[in-house]
C-alpha cells in the first residue's frame, strides 16, 4: 500500500515529461522551419507528418525529402494528363515530354542521392539532390516558349519544396 501513494507522483513525473519533450520538439521544428525560405510550407509539412516531432535535424530534412518526391510524382501525374489529352501544339508537346524526363531524374535520381546522402551522414550530396529537384522544376517551367505552361504550380510546389528541404539540410553542413 505505501507505494499506491508515490503513483501520482510517478504520473506526474511521466506526463511532466513528454510534455518538455514535445514541446523541444516543436521548437526545433520552429526554428527549423524558421530559417527556409518558405516557413509556413516547411511548417504544413512538418506538422502533417507524425514522425517529425521525433524526428533531429536529419529526419526533419529526411521529410522534406519526401515531400520533394511526392510533389514531383504528382507533377508526374499532371504531365501525364496534359499528355493523353492530346491537344496543344508540337512545341507544348515536346515541352511536356521534356518535364516528364526532369521529373523522372528528380524520383529516381535526385531523391535518392539525397536520402542516401543523409543516411550516410553526407548532406553535401543531399543538398545538392534538393538544389538539382528545385532546378529541374525551373527548368521545366521555362521549357514552355509561349509562357503559358500547364505545370506552373506543380512547378512551383517542387521548386518551394526542395528550397525548403536544401535549407534544412544546410543546417547539417
Amino acid at each position: 500500500m505505501a507505494n499506491l501513494k508515490f503513483l501520482p507522483l510517478l504520473i506526474f513525473s511521466i506526463i511532466f515529461f513528454f510534455s518538455i519533450q514535445s514541446h523541444a520538439s516543436e521548437s526545433l521544428i520552429e526554428q527549423t522551419c524558421k530559417n527556409t525560405p518558405h516557413e509556413s510550407l516547411c511548417l504544413q509539412y512538418m506538422k502533417s507528418d507524425p514522425g517529425s516531432s521525433q524526428a533531429d535535424v536529419t529526419g526533419l530534412a529526411l521529410i522534406m525529402v519526401d515531400a520533394i518526391k511526392a510533389t514531383a510524382q504528382q507533377a508526374q501525374t499532371k504531365i501525364q494528363q496534359e499528355l493523353e489529352k492530346g491537344h496543344g501544339s508540337e512545341t507544348e508537346k515536346r515541352a511536356l515530354n521534356s518535364c516528364a524526363e526532369r521529373y523522372r531524374a528528380v524520383v529516381e535520381g535526385d531523391v535518392p542521392e539525397a536520402i542516401e546522402a543523409l543516411q550516410k551522414g553526407d548532406p553535401k550530396f543531399a543538398e545538392q539532390g534538393a538544389n538539382d529537384a528545385a532546378l529541374e522544376a525551373t527548368s521545366c517551367e521555362t521549357s514552355f516558349s509561349s509562357g503559358k505552361s500547364p505545370l506552373t504550380q506543380q512547378n512551383n510546389a517542387v521548386h518551394d519544396v526542395a528550397q525548403v528541404a536544401a535549407a534544412i539540410v544546410t543546417n547539417l553542413l
